[in-house]
This record gives C-alpha cells, structure tokens and sequence, in this order.
C-alpha cells in the first residue's frame, strides 16, 4: 500500500514521503496513529497545502524534545529489588519500572520510549539505558539497581 507520512518514522522516512508499506502495517498501526494517510490524488493534494503548518508542528515537536533531552541527560535513576546473595534479582528490571522511577523524580516518559539494547535489567548494578524522546532525540540515563536482601 502506498502511504504518504505525516511526520517522521524512523526506517520509514521523511514527513510528506509516499511509501510502500504492508497493508496490515498501514491499516492497523500508521493511518489509526495519525502518522500517515493513504497516498490518493485528493490527499496528495491536501498535504501540500498543509505541508508548512505540518513542518511547523513537527519542528516545534523537536524542540520540546530537545529540551527534555537536556534535562534528563546524564540523569541517575535508583530501583530496589529483591535480590539474592549472589546480586542475581528476582526477577527483573524492565521499561514499565524505569518509567515509573522517572515519573517519581517528575519527568513523564511513556515506557515505549525507553530503549533497553540488552533486554531486562537481571543483576544489580549499573546499566546504561536509552530513551527515545522523538526519531532525532535520544538521551543515555544510567539506571542502578539495588538489591533488597529477601
């Protein structure tokens, strides 16, 4: 299916881009999200009368990412979790539990943002995660893991 993006996706593309994608992919996922629109003649046609206020828009999306970029930079956050003698958890540190941390020292990340290349946190420690803030942002905070002896 041929689809025109309304902003910018990484490994997609640009905003205002026509790509072909899945048709599932489309009709599940980009259009219901807002973030494309089927590429007929009429909506073509109504993207490029609209192109500026949409680049617009997504220029000033950037620039509220960047900012909270700059705030959570280099940020530091501590969980505690049951953990046996060896320093092995149990169970584990996941996305859902860095977001809730972050919410408690007043920043609100959505969990979806929050990147973790090796898979849930198992050990405690110190372990550099990425946060997603926009396809152009993305921050390092450093999360530490403290045991809890159960």
């Amino acid at each position: 299916m041929q689809i025109i993006l309304m902003e910018k996706l990484p490994n997609l593309g640009q905003l205002g881009d026509v790509v072909k994608v899945k048709d599932g992919f489309a009709r599940n996922y980009l259009i219901p999200q807002g973030k494309a629109k089927r590429a007929t003649q009429a909506n073509l046609a109504e993207f490029e009368k609209r192109r500026a206020e949409l680049e617009k828009a997504q220029a000033e999306t950037l620039q509220q990412a960047q900012e909270r970029a700059a705030k959570l930079d280099g940020l530091m956050v501590q969980i505690s979790q049951k953990a046996g003698v060896d320093g092995k958890l149990f169970g584990s540190v996941t996305n859902i539990d860095i977001a809730e941390a972050l919410k408690a020292q007043g920043f609100d990340v959505p969990r979806a943002a929050i990147r973790m290349p090796l898979g849930p946190i198992k050990q405690i420690g110190d372990q550099t995660v990425n946060v997603a803030l926009h396809a152009d942002v993305v921050v390092s905070i450093k999360v530490s893991v403290l045991g809890e002896q159960a």
